[in-house]
């Protein structure tokens, strides 16, 4: 089977892409994960599954990454530790315990052919965490914005300064920025403006 398609994605940071990329040719071979030899894939080293997996995550699809370790070969579990330190990330997701995606995602050393993905879903991870905490809070410590981004309280700090919130040293809290909402309003056609300056002038003689 030809996997270039996974690699083509990879190499061009098309990272969304990847799942569904995967999922295609996976039903091309016709057969579910674990018989894909049947096609000339050997499952054990041929199949991509932490890129398979990875793909699901970036995209926040944690049923189908579950889904799709479960029915993983045992064999591959026990031959591939990226694979497994790529569902820890996702167990940690789908258990909502934030603080251990990071750790999960410092923790392994990745390969060449993840590396780059695994960077990109963590800075992708860490705004989306950062805009949860925008929309919950008006105000946070800097010790609970450092667990929820897993940085350190300097880095947080930083990072929080850096996106407009302010900073209260005496007591180590900080207040959130929130986004001001501008109510647009339709422009009145000239016609329309005529006739409601000739009302207001009515009005006032």
């Amino acid at each position: 089977m030809d996997l270039s398609p996974i690699q083509n994605a990879l190499s061009s940071g098309s990272y969304a892409t990847i799942a569904d990329t995967c999922d295609e040719l996976m039903l091309q071979a016709r057969s579910p994960p674990f018989r894909l030899a049947s096609r000339g894939v050997r499952h054990q080293d041929d199949w991509p599954y932490a890129v398979h997996l990875l793909g699901y995550i970036f995209v926040n699809d944690l049923n189908s990454a579950r889904f799709l370790w479960k029915s993983m070969p045992m064999e591959n579990k026990e031959s591939s530790p990226e694979v497994v330190a790529v569902w820890k990330i996702g167990k940690n997701l789908w258990n909502r315990d934030y603080s251990r995606v990071y750790e999960a995602i410092r923790e392994f050393e990745w390969s060449a052919e993840l590396a780059g993905m695994v960077a990109a879903f963590s800075e992708k991870y860490t705004e989306k965490m950062f805009q949860m905490l925008n929309s919950a809070y008006s105000t946070i410590s800097v010790e609970e914005v450092a667990k929820f981004l897993g940085m350190s309280e300097d880095k947080a700090t930083n990072y929080s300064l850096q996106h407009g919130w302010k900073l209260d040293t005496s007591c180590k809290m900080l207040t959130v920025l929130k986004p001001i909402t501008v109510t647009s309003q339709r422009l009145l056609g000239s016609s329309k403006l005529q006739r409601l300056t000739e009302y207001v002038f009515h009005l006032e003689h």
